[in-house]
């Protein structure tokens, strides 16, 4: 492998992990902007793969109109990550139940109501649907595939999928949405000051809701993301992504550019413990069992190093976590 390919793989491989990254935090960011703590991020997560790939695997689609099928996915992830944070949405603004707890519960749901599902509809012990990953390509663009591929071809087309484009979109949305909107506007003070919103005519369970059900969409389509960019099939678990993105969260101090830049970051860690071979300067721990699992923990162990250096100067929004109580003022 050539200097050239290896960096532009690196960098590949960091934007198509940084994608699922990304999006379920941004989706984490609307839900705590407008008040309500959504833990559940993983299980949305889960739920919006399961719903997409079992819809890829059982029409297979794709197979006759490859972007079509990833579009007619992404937006099944969407609607399912939608509905499964309903749950939380009720539990929280409705009953003003612990939000921590009840995205624990959903946490803990998600995965088993998908392996139960999985072997209903697959038999039981098939825990694994797949799918046809659909990469675009030049000639679905209309390009002309060069035989020796150069760094900017690599780096564009090795792994490009629709949820990269997708995401960028989304994030730019989000962009407008939260920073140029009376919606964005409105949210943000449900976050802040609930009573002061509610005062001036904002429906704050109305909001609170909004921004639920917007991270329910953003996550179910990061489930997806992730399971394309993995290239090994829905196994009912998203490896803690869910996890992680709340860390790009809380990093990215709630802040959308700052939520890109900081998926980024942990992507490219994350990347590195896959071409660790190729990384001639690397320590490779060859007198270690289990050595590959090292590089595997790096963003994890960057997750928890980078949280202590920063949580200090995070400002979270003020009314996050607290059940809105019309009467209090």
């Amino acid at each position: 492998m050539t200097v050239s390919q290896l960096v532009s793989g690196i960098l590949a491989s960091t934007v198509i992990f940084s994608v699922p990254l990304m999006l379920v935090a941004l989706g984490g960011m609307f839900s705590e902007r407008s008040g309500t703590i959504n833990i559940a991020l993983e299980g949305i997560m889960i739920i919006g793969a399961l719903s997409s790939c079992l819809f890829l695997n059982k029409t297979n689609i794709t197979a006759s109109h490859p972007l079509l099928g990833m579009s007619a996915a992404i937006l099944i992830a969407a609607v399912a990550g939608g509905l499964f944070s309903l749950l939380l949405g009720f539990a929280a603004i409705n009953l003003r139940a612990d939000q921590t707890i009840g995205g624990t519960a959903l946490n803990i749901l998600a995965p088993a109501l998908a392996i139960q599902l999985t072997w209903l509809i697959q038999g039981q012990g098939q825990t694994v649907i797949n799918i046809k990953n659909v990469r675009i390509t030049q000639a679905m663009l209309g390009l002309t595939a060069s035989e020796n591929p150069g760094f900017f071809e690599n780096l564009i087309f090795k792994y490009l999928y629709l949820t990269t484009p997708v995401a960028i979109v989304l994030l730019i949305v989000s962009i407008i949405v939260l920073y140029k909107t009376r919606f964005g506007l409105r949210l943000r003070a449900c976050g802040e000051h609930p009573q002061a919103a509610d005062s001036v005519g904002i429906n704050v369970y109305k909001m609170r809701y909004a921004g639920v059900v917007i991270s329910g969409v953003l996550g179910g389509i990061g489930g997806l993301a992730f399971t394309v960019a993995a290239g090994s099939g829905f196994q009912s678990s998203v490896a803690g992504y869910g996890f992680l993105a709340l860390s790009v969260m809380i990093f990215g101090n709630w802040k959308p550019v700052n939520i890109m830049l900081a998926s980024l970051f942990f992507a490219l860690f994350k990347v590195i413990g896959g071409y660790k071979d190729y990384i001639p300067f690397l320590p490779k721990f060859s007198n270690i069992t289990a050595s590959e699992n090292i590089y595997s923990m790096l963003p994890y162990i960057l997750t928890m190093v980078v949280l202590i250096f920063t949580s200090r100067r995070s400002r979270a929004p003020k009314a996050e976590g607290i059940p809105y109580d019309k009467g209090a003022r």
